[in-house]
């Protein structure tokens, strides 16, 4: 089993500088402008950026309101027979119901799930997983479905839904086989 953590540490440590040389080389290999291409890029996404302003800030206002209001701590108690179930502790509760609302809420309940219980601990590394491995659904949909005017979600919703629970539950899956 340390081999395979040591594995995923090497992994971890390349993940991005490989990501990095591999696109810069396959636009040598594609004779892209690179640096011209990333700075129209930039440009493009400054204007994403503006546009998405009122809808982020209608998103994080939302959240803001479901934690102040007690409204996660109600959530998590209520479904924390269940998270026993599956072997996720209930401390690690709030981190699966806000990341598909906020990655800066979720970073946030995972900052203080860490400062509390440790970054090397079971609940540790179980929240850090999550964070990593799903995805801010209903930002995604509220923030940049309303930016480009998208107003019939279809399937959208009950896939990003799916996909957030699968990933919670791989999540809890690997980090207990892993570190537990």
């Amino acid at each position: 089993m340390r081999a395979l953590i040591n594995i995923i540490d090497v992994i971890s440590i390349l993940a991005i500088p490989a990501l990095m040389l591999s696109i810069v080389v396959y636009g040598i290999i594609k004779k892209v402008k690179i640096y011209e291409a990333f700075v129209e890029g930039a440009k493009e996404g400054f204007n994403v950026g503006v546009r998405i302003i009122p809808y982020l800030v209608a998103m994080l206002v939302a959240i803001g309101i479901f934690r102040a209001g007690g409204a996660m701590e109600i959530l998590a108690s209520i479904l924390s027979p269940v998270t026993r179930l599956i072997g996720m502790p209930p401390e690690a509760l709030p981190m699966a119901i806000i990341r598909p609302l906020s990655g800066s809420g979720a970073l946030g309940v995972m900052s203080e799930i860490i400062k509390s219980h440790g970054p090397d601990s079971l609940i540790g590394r179980m929240v850090s997983v999550m964070m990593g491995s799903s995805e801010t659904t209903f930002y995604v949909l509220a923030v940049y479905f309303g930016a480009v005017g998208i107003t019939k979600t279809r399937q959208a919703v009950p896939a990003g839904i799916i996909v957030d629970i699968v990933a919670v539950l791989v999540s809890v899956w690997l980090t207990n086989l892993i570190f537990g």
